[in-house]
C-alpha cells in the first residue's frame, strides 16, 4: 500500500504544484491564455489563495512521509485537496463550466485515495 501511496500522491503533486503555481505567480491574462478562463472573472487576491493552497497541499502529501516527521499530515494534506476540488466541481458547475468537472472529479477521487491509504499506512 505504501507504494500505490507514493505513485498516487506523487502524481497528484505533481498536478497541484504546477497548477497552484500558475496559479499563485503568473498573471491573470497568462492564465486565461493557458485555459484557467475563470481567472479574469475573479479578484487577483482569491486565485492567488486558490494556488498558494494547492501548491502547500501538495507539500503536504509528500514532505511530512518523506521526513517521517507527523507522517499522517499526507493523508490530511490529501483530504485538503479533496476539498479543494469539491469546490471546484461546485463553482464550475455554477457557472456553467460542466466540461471541466470531470478533471475535477478525477482529481478529487484521486485525493480521496491517497488519503484511504495514507490513513492505512500511518495511521
Amino acid at each position: 500500500m505504501s507504494i500505490a501511496y507514493w505513485i498516487i500522491a506523487g502524481l497528484l503533486a505533481l498536478v497541484y504544484l504546477t497548477a497552484g503555481g500558475m496559479k499563485a505567480f503568473r498573471s491573470p491574462d497568462a492564465l486565461v491564455a493557458g485555459g484557467i478562463a475563470w481567472a479574469k472573472d475573479e479578484s487577483l487576491p482569491l486565485v492567488r489563495v486558490i494556488g498558494v493552497v494547492e501548491v502547500l497541499g501538495a507539500l503536504g502529501l509528500i514532505l511530512p512521509p518523506l521526513t517521517g516527521i507527523a507522517p499522517v499530515l499526507g493523508p490530511v494534506a490529501a483530504i485538503g485537496l479533496a476539498l479543494v476540488q469539491l469546490g471546484a466541481v461546485i463553482f464550475h458547475l455554477r457557472r456553467g463550466e460542466a466540461r471541466v468537472v470531470p478533471m475535477n472529479l478525477v482529481l478529487l477521487l484521486l485525493a480521496v485515495a491517497v488519503a484511504i491509504l495514507g490513513f492505512l499506512v500511518w495511521v
